[in-house]
């Protein structure tokens, strides 16, 4: 998909003529990320999970910011009733809220916790090593939401579906 399709103008256009089915999908789509990155990572405090290094403060805004994109993502995938039947949604966008959403749960998790980086750097080497980049991929993150969402929302706009009486 080429920059050119990408707009603020377009995207918030997009967003204002959502109704409350969409606007409903993004909130719980939000809700379910945020338990689903938050829980296992400890970041949303609960009896099943936890954490041998304490939770950063970026962890939360991190989570905040990646939840609320990820809902916006999939709400983008919800059709309008008075939307005409669409392609199965693919391309670059489908793929840059995917790699988001993966990457966040590598960013806000317990450097020590993530049995990958254990094995590849040793506890020594995850806390040294790894949680300095976690602010990074928590950036890349946001910054991989925040592009598909404004790619999907400008698609959304460029094309307005008109009703006829």
């Amino acid at each position: 998909m080429s920059s050119s399709r990408r707009s603020f103008g377009r995207a918030g256009e997009a967003l204002r003529a959502w109704r409350t089915r969409q606007w409903c999908v993004a909130g719980v789509g939000a809700l379910a990320t945020a338990v689903v990155v938050g829980a296992p990572t400890d970041v949303v405090p609960n009896p099943l999970f936890g954490r041998s290094v304490p939770v950063q403060w970026w962890n939360y805004p991190a989570l905040a910011l990646t939840s609320v994109l990820a809902g916006i993502v999939l709400s983008t995938y919800v059709r309008r009733p008075d939307a005409p039947p669409a392609a199965r949604p693919s391309g670059p966008e489908s793929r840059l809220g995917a790699v988001g959403g993966v990457l966040s749960f590598f960013a806000v998790g317990c450097p020590v916790c993530n049995k990958l980086v254990l094995l590849l750097l040793g506890s020594s080497g995850a806390l040294s090593y790894w949680a300095p980049v976690q602010p990074l991929l928590a950036l890349v993150s946001v910054a991989l939401l925040a592009e598909a969402a404004l790619r999907r929302l400008s698609t959304q706009a460029e094309c307005p579906v008109t009703v006829s009486a």
